[in-house]
């Protein structure tokens, strides 16, 4: 069990946080807004990184979801080793990490160094995000205090998406795409200067040592996994998609197998015969799968179709993200009154009908549509990451509290890793099939427009008028079409959720959540 370090002195106090905890609660908000922003920043950059780097499209889609990918491999493994040597430290160390490699990474020269630069992130990332929310759950032990702090800490994600569109479309006016990178570092900087100040320290005297064949078989399963399902989506069946899922699978039944057999396992796999766990943690995936993939189609959207500036896109963006951070404060007190079953499947059917609005996006149609279809998807997906984060996390016993966090850090950026390459590699798969036939046959450079929306818009604008326009016109017409095709797809997933959510978790009653252990 994670005892913290300064034992608090009076049963009030472990009871009911003070001043020091919701000062230290700002600065976890500031470590997930980093998280955030280097997400959300990215995606508005990806047009000027495509001019500059001149990245395959393969190459895009490792630049954009590696980071997710290693934070997804390492989340549980960086949660065992906060318990082991201090999760505040743990929490500062990668601050100081992310914050150098944001500088390198900034001016990075080729698309292959960004991608080991944000395969870097990813792992300080790591580092941070299972601290995060193991830290919330250690330092508010009042029920009610914690739903508002997990709130907080889910709203932070989405201040993330707000600060990080406007100051990044800023920037990219005026500056490099490279400066985008920059932003994290004085928020870092200030998280390392607070941190020790304000943020008790947490560890788990009992914990045994960390087990590296449990880890490297961790980060191979779900690399291997995602890289299967990204290369089956781009190129269809073929000998890499198969190597990469056996080898993902094999890696997976290796790694439980050690957890069920290892004196210290890293997950404690039990936690999976808990129901409101599992449900909770399944909901929570698609959830955000569905929210990081069409948040990338729309940042494009906007720049590379309606030809919106950095800046003027970023201020499109930044009502869903303000729709995040409402929703995400309502839920906990919504959620007092409305079983947690109906209050995810009203929200899932909200964001069912953004992504339906979606599939009516067009060429010559301003940002309005849009930016109301993002903003319900918002809402409808806020209440939802704040109560299953609670569900998770609440249904385990309070001595796994800290492998459940790391679970459902894991989950969710597993979700939006997938998200971004799946739903990402459907949409260029439908972008090529449909340009096959709609170019000109004499077309210069066409292997180049098939590559991505970006590369057609600088091709088209060193072609003569009336055929830059024609190829201009057939690749937005095939991006929005793969658009149509996946927000439907996505559309679908949220109702099934919904449903799922409805039938699973009815038995949750409105109220403070707990998840109801053994459920």
């Amino acid at each position: 069990m994670d005892t913290p370090v300064e034992s608090p002195t009076a049963p009030e106090r472990s009871d009911r946080a003070g001043r020091r905890e919701w000062i230290g609660l700002g600065v976890l908000a500031l470590a997930c807004l980093v998280y955030a922003m280097d997400l959300t920043v990215l995606h508005l950059a990806v047009p000027q990184i495509s001019a500059t780097l001149h990245p395959s499209s393969t190459a895009l889609l490792w630049i954009i979801d590696v980071y997710g990918f290693m934070l997804a491999g390492l989340l549980i493994t960086m949660g065992t080793l906060g318990d082991r040597i201090g999760r505040r430290r743990l929490l500062l160390l990668g601050g100081a990490l992310f914050g150098v490699v944001s500088v390198v990474a900034a001016f990075s020269p080729t698309a292959e160094f960004l991608i080991g630069c944000r395969a870097l992130l990813g792992i300080a990332g790591a580092t941070i995000a299972p601290s995060t929310l193991s830290l919330i759950f250690n330092m508010f032990r009042d029920p009610r205090q914690r739903s508002l702090a997990v709130g907080t800490w889910v709203s932070a994600f989405s201040a993330g998406g707000v600060v990080g569109p406007l100051l990044g479309g800023v920037l990219l006016e005026h500056f490099w795409w490279g400066s985008v990178f920059l932003l994290a570092v004085p928020v870092m900087a200030l998280l390392l200067v607070l941190g020790p100040r304000v943020l008790p320290e947490f560890r788990d005297p009992e914990a045994g040592r960390l087990d590296p064949a449990s880890a490297a078989l961790s980060v191979v399963t779900m690399v291997a996994l995602v890289l299967a399902m990204k290369k089956l989506a781009q190129d269809g069946p073929g000998t890499v998609p198969l190597v990469a899922a056996v080898a993902g699978l094999l890696a997976g039944a290796l790694f439980a197998h050690r957890q069920l057999t290892c004196p210290d396992p890293m997950l404690d796999l039990r936690l999976f015969r808990l129901g409101a766990f599992r449900t909770a943690l399944g909901i929570n995936v698609i959830a955000i799968f569905v929210a990081f993939g069409y948040f990338l189609f729309v940042a494009q959207y906007f720049q590379l179709v309606l030809e919106m500036t950095p800046m003027q896109a970023g201020a499109a963006m930044a009502p869903s993200s303000v729709g995040f951070i409402i929703g995400s404060q309502a839920a906990p007190r919504i959620v007092r009154v409305v079983r947690p079953a109906y209050l995810i499947g009203a929200g899932m059917m909200l964001a069912a009908v953004g992504l339906v609005m979606l599939t009516q996006l067009s060429a010559h149609g301003g940002p309005v549509l849009a930016v109301i279809a993002s903003l319900l998807i918002a809402l409808g997906l806020a209440p939802v990451f704040g109560i299953t984060t609670e569900l998770i996390v609440g249904s385990a016993p309070p001595e796994q509290a800290g492998a459940a966090s790391g679970v459902s850090e894991t989950g969710a950026e597993l979700g939006g890793a997938l998200g971004i390459s799946i739903l990402g590699s459907i949409s260029l798969a439908i972008y090529r099939a449909d340009l096959a036939d709609a170019l000109p046959r004499d077309l210069p450079s066409a292997d180049a427009v098939r590559e991505t929306l970006g590369e057609a818009v600088q091709v088209a604008a060193t072609l003569p008028g009336d055929m830059g326009s024609a190829v201009l016109t057939a690749a937005r017409a095939a991006f929005i079409h793969g658009v149509h095709i996946t927000a439907g797809v996505a559309a679908v997933g949220a109702l099934l959720v919904g449903v799922l959510a409805v039938a699973k978790l009815r038995h949750v009653p409105a109220g403070e959540l707990s998840g109801g252990h053994g459920h």
